[in-house]
């Protein structure tokens, strides 16, 4: 009851559930008859019982791919090494996605000339190297009122990357943000 007092009691222990299973195997397949398919197995429409024999005669297992399919597909294959094709699938086309990195730069409504031409510096060799540029205005407390000029500001900074990158999105006011999005152009290399 102290540790109840004191914050620690998390309440009553869960017992360890398995995870459950991706696909049906085996005797945990439903369908009265399959679309069978797999190595050494005439591709056609079985019973459950004998799609089931066929897999344990080959010491293989009967493991349901295609759940929403009428009938749903099984394959005869070792399960474990199916689990384990899949992961690496899925591993490769992760590592082929490309993420996408935006780089911010961050200006404020009164940022003079040689501040400016070294962000733009900045941008241009981002854009270069294919990342996305995020450049934003901060307007501090009563500097909201020079919207107009953080608006001129952005515009110059998105003709003075007109050469190397694109606007994706124009200056736009969010809270005491103005934000404007560039992306870097396709085709050089």
């Amino acid at each position: 009851m102290a540790l109840k007092k004191a914050g620690f009691y998390r309440g009553p222990r869960l017992p360890f559930r398995k995870k459950e299973a991706e696909h049906k195997i085996n005797e945990f397949i439903t369908a009265p008859e399959v679309r069978l398919t797999g190595e050494n197995v005439e591709t056609n429409i079985y019973p459950l019982a004998e799609a089931l024999r066929m897999a344990k005669e080959l010491d293989l297992d009967l493991v349901e791919i295609s759940p929403n399919a009428v009938p749903p597909v099984c394959r005869i294959i070792d399960y474990s090494k199916f689990l384990y094709e899949q992961k690496k699938k899925q591993k490769e086309i992760k590592s082929k996605a490309k993420q996408t990195i935006i780089k911010d730069i961050r200006f404020g409504p009164n940022t003079d000339d040689h501040d400016f031409q070294f962000k733009l510096k900045h941008a241009v060799s981002f854009l270069e190297s294919g990342e996305k540029v995020r450049a934003f205005v901060h307007f501090k407390g009563r500097s909201i009122v020079y919207k107009d000029q953080g608006e001129i500001l952005l515009l110059r900074f998105a003709q003075g990357l007109e050469e190397v990158g694109k606007v994706e999105l124009l200056p736009k006011l969010e809270g005491k943000r103005m934000f404007l999005t560039l992306a870097p152009k396709v085709g050089k290399k």
